[in-house]
């Protein structure tokens, strides 16, 4: 997919990109306070791709946004922009939960010094980032998100553009970084997807990523999965009855509360069981960081033709923590030249 300076058409990856685009869009959750780190984030897609092709940016909050806020990122992003307020329903406990239990979870985790464990607004947010966010009306016109945190940094130029790149090679869901999730977090959550799949055996997909998941045929959850906090996605699988039907037998099972289930095993699992092993896609020329992990695109001349300004040694893919060599094992995929250099 790269250019180098001696091909035909290099030049013209200094202005606006030719051809139509995708019904597409970045989205962020950001709070007021976040400006200046999601401004950050924002120059970092504006400057290495954004800037050609002009996607608007859909930006959702639990509290209105302030005209700091809306100033600092509109002036920023080339596309349009738009500001969303969560409905209080989806952010908030949902009647089913018992709040007794879950502030004595929060307690017990809290003490046991589990990550985010006593957070009652992290678990608002993974809730929402698992069932609701492409469902607010802001989004609902799209048909292709791209998500963007706080903080990141994009490592290389991208010379072309990922949503029509998704959309002609029939992918839904893709990833830079994957790794294990914490046991303690998430207990019960693969009982709660052996339920699901056993009375939605409709919703799963033949020729599936299972063994992702699983390294005994989906007796056991080996933990792994895709690192949500940078997506490329398509909208109306997640808006579909089988990843909704996927979402509610969770979220009735209650472990977003009771546990500190998070988003990234929730839309990991539902790729890797409601679509077909070529619907994934690994994009190893997107370079990102997000703290404290790195992705940097393995091959020299693909970092070059980039002009990628990230460390090598950093990227996390080939590293014993990491479940991209598994992904790559389970789809009969190459892995890229130079791979074994950047293994522990």
């Amino acid at each position: 997919m790269a250019l180098s300076p001696s091909d035909q058409g290099w030049n013209d990856l200094l202005g606006t990109a030719p051809g139509p685009r995708m019904n597409a869009t970045f989205v962020s959750l950001a709070r007021n306070s976040d400006v200046w780190e999601i401004a950050r984030s924002i120059r970092q897609v504006e400057d290495r791709f954004n800037r050609r092709y002009n996607y608007d940016w859909v930006f959702l909050n639990d509290k209105p946004f302030d005209a700091t806020f809306k100033k600092v990122t509109s002036s920023l992003v080339s596309g349009k922009t738009y500001y969303g307020e969560i409905p209080r329903e989806h952010w908030s406990f949902p009647d089913f939960i018992d709040q007794d239990k879950a502030r004595k979870v929060r307690e017990d985790m809290a003490q046991r010094k589990i990550i985010y464990g006593d957070s009652v607004s992290y678990r608002h947010m993974c809730r929402f980032e698992s069932g609701f966010f492409f469902r607010q009306p802001l989004m609902l016109n799209y048909e292709w998100y791209w998500r963007v945190e706080p903080s990141v940094e994009l490592f290389c130029d991208i010379h072309y553009d990922p949503f029509r790149f998704m959309a002609e090679n029939k992918k839904k869901y893709s990833f830079v970084l994957s790794l294990y999730e914490y046991e303690e977090t998430i207990p019960t959550l693969w009982d709660s997807v052996k339920k699901f799949m056993k009375n939605h055996p409709e919703h799963i997909a033949e020729g599936n990523s299972m063994a992702f998941l699983s390294d005994d045929g989906g007796e056991k959850y080996n933990k792994c999965h895709f690192w949500s906090n940078f997506e490329v996605g398509n909208l109306e699988w997640l808006r579909s009855k089988a990843y909704i039907d996927f979402f509610d037998s969770l979220d009735q099972d209650g472990g977003f509360f009771y546990e500190r289930w998070g988003d990234a095993p929730v839309h990991s699992i539902a790729a890797g069981l409601l679509l077909k092993k070529e619907e994934i896609h690994f994009f190893n020329d997107i370079a990102y960081y997000h703290v404290p992990f790195t992705h940097c695109p393995t091959g020299e001349k693909t970092r070059l033709d980039l002009r990628c300004h990230c460390n090598p040694k950093d990227n996390f893919d080939w590293k014993g923590y990491s479940c991209t060599s598994r992904y790559f094992e389970i789809n009969g995929l190459e892995k890229p030249q130079g791979y074994e250099e950047q293994q522990e």
